[in-house]
């Protein structure tokens, strides 16, 4: 499974192998460990740009996904590209008390869900089918007692109790 991931930020603590082995785990999780897909870590000012182009939305956004698999015909390995915003990222992160790297893996669990057809934004119902897809996967790859900050091992109890309730 090719994963590419790069950053497009100057400076940054991101450490893209961790990254990247858990783009791998989100896949697998997901049944698409034969997948492939870029992601980019970016800068608010290039993310309002790109959310302006794509989706006429000038203002930033905390993620953004390009899915390959739309077309109908062969289902190809390439998923698509997932973009994200770094201090929006952060920004969400310090908002929820948690680890920017819990809000991370809500991002990229949230693109790649988009590249693989989800779209919260369809009907409340696929909101939810959604909701509850990016619970199991965020349980899948951050179980509960590796987690050492409460505020997020808290978010991740309540997805499990959402996915046992639906």
């Amino acid at each position: 499974m090719p994963v590419f991931v790069r950053t497009g930020l100057r400076r940054t603590s991101l450490r893209l192998p961790v990254i990247r082995n858990l783009i791998e785990r989100i896949l697998s999780a997901a049944g698409e460990s034969n997948a492939a897909l870029s992601v980019e870590f970016i800068g608010d000012r290039r993310m309002r740009r790109l959310n302006a182009q794509y989706r006429g939305r000038n203002m930033t956004t905390d993620v953004l996904a390009f899915a390959m698999r739309e077309a109908p015909g062969p289902r190809s390995t390439l998923l698509g590209d997932v973009v994200i915003s770094v201090p929006r990222a952060a920004k969400q992160a310090a908002e929820q008390r948690h680890p920017v790297k819990h809000e991370l893996a809500v991002l990229l669990i949230h693109g790649i869900l988009h590249l693989l057809g989800y779209d919260h934004e369809r009907s409340t119902l696929e909101a939810r089918r959604m909701r509850r897809k990016e619970c199991a996967l965020l349980l899948a790859v951050m179980p509960i007692p590796a987690m050492s900050k409460p505020r997020a091992a808290k978010s991740l109890r309540q997805c499990a109790a959402a996915i046992a309730k639906h």
